[in-house]
């Protein structure tokens, strides 16, 4: 199995973990999220986790016809860590120490989509 490909199944166990933390925030935790006005929070971090497993698994079905770099599939998945990771986290009362490594999450997303641009750019020209 070729690197990009073994990006499906980070993918979909982000995409899976996704569903279930959105449900939880929207039932089992509704209360909590509401009374701590983070519910927004909490379906910002669902969101991004979700895109970005879509993203991967598209990484790992589109690498079978155009090589893309293993990077990009990384930078998704630290990333997703990062950025939903903490928002769930302060999103329940996590430490506040935690709101600086949001942003560093949402730089490896940046990273990883300028990846894709940049490999567009360069299929393009080819």
């Amino acid at each position: 199995m070729n690197k990009a490909a073994s990006f499906r199944l980070p993918g979909t166990l982000f995409a899976l973990s996704a569903v279930i933390l959105g449900a939880f925030g929207a039932h089992a935790l509704k209360d909590i999220l509401l009374e701590r006005g983070s519910s927004a929070t909490w379906e910002t971090a669902v969101h991004y986790q979700m895109w970005h497993a879509l993203a991967l698994i598209l990484i790992s079905l589109i690498h079978e016809k155009t090589p893309v770099r293993p990077l990009t599939g990384y930078c998704f998945i630290i990333g997703t860590l990062l950025f939903s990771g903490s928002l769930y986290a302060l999103a329940l009362g996590g430490p506040r120490w935690l709101g600086p490594i949001t942003p560093l999450g949402g730089l490896c997303f940046i990273a990883g989509w300028s990846t894709v641009a940049l490999h567009s750019i360069k299929k393009a020209r080819a």
